[in-house]
């Protein structure tokens, strides 16, 4: 529903089949990071393991429904329908398992002090590479470059792709600027089986050393 002002949309029909609802982008929400995720069964996966240290998003965590299990670094924290969990930190290790089924976590996220860019983990290409949909899967994130903080990682799958695809030039040009912009992806490639294809060019073997 929508209006001059404002809009309106269900977490449910936001929804994907891996149950996450990607609330920033279904708005366009520029200001901080907005998503839920929604597990069928108790014991589920809600929220994996991660941390922040790569943007510096503090995070806040909100159950929304049924009752959930969080652990903060070696900390567990039980979470029933109302809990409110802020994650000052960055750098803390935090995920999130459902205790009872049919549970949603609400989460938001930004760096203190700095103009929100969007991560692109939330474009979701990983059912793309699954599926074998290459050309649809380049398309997607030459679409995306350019829109995300972390463009090395667009520049990264956008090389897989390329490579999949039988690209050796643009691949190879694309894989450089990632390594260039975020040399860490360079033990990555090395073992990365997307890029087969260019294990015979020297050039890869100068990039990945």
């Amino acid at each position: 529903m929508t209006g001059k002002r404002w809009e309106t949309a269900s977490i449910g029909e936001m929804e994907d089949s891996h149950g996450w609802s990607p609330i920033r982008k279904r708005f366009g929400v520029e200001s901080f990071g907005i998503n839920a995720w929604t597990v069928a069964g108790a014991d589920e996966r809600i929220i994996p393991e991660h941390d922040e240290s790569p943007s510096g998003h503090e995070e806040l965590y909100v159950v929304i429904a049924g009752h959930a299990r969080f652990t903060v670094d070696d900390e567990e924290i039980d979470a029933p329908h109302g809990t409110v969990l802020y994650v000052r930190d960055p750098a803390a290790r935090r995920a999130a398992w459902a205790r009872a089924a049919n549970t949603t976590v609400l989460a938001v996220g930004a760096a203190p002090g700095k103009a929100y860019r969007p991560r692109s983990w939330e474009l979701g290409v990983g059912p793309l590479f699954d599926r074998g949909e290459h050309v649809e899967l380049k398309r997607v994130l030459v679409e995306a470059l350019g829109k995300y903080e972390d463009d090395a990682g667009v520049l990264y799958n956008l090389a897989c792709a390329e490579a999949l695809l039988g690209e050796t030039e643009a691949a190879i040009s694309h894989l450089s600027e990632a390594l260039d912009a975020h040399p860490a992806f360079r033990d990555m490639a090395r073992e990365d089986p997307d890029f087969e294809t260019l294990r015979s060019d020297e050039r890869f073997a100068a990039l990945v050393g």
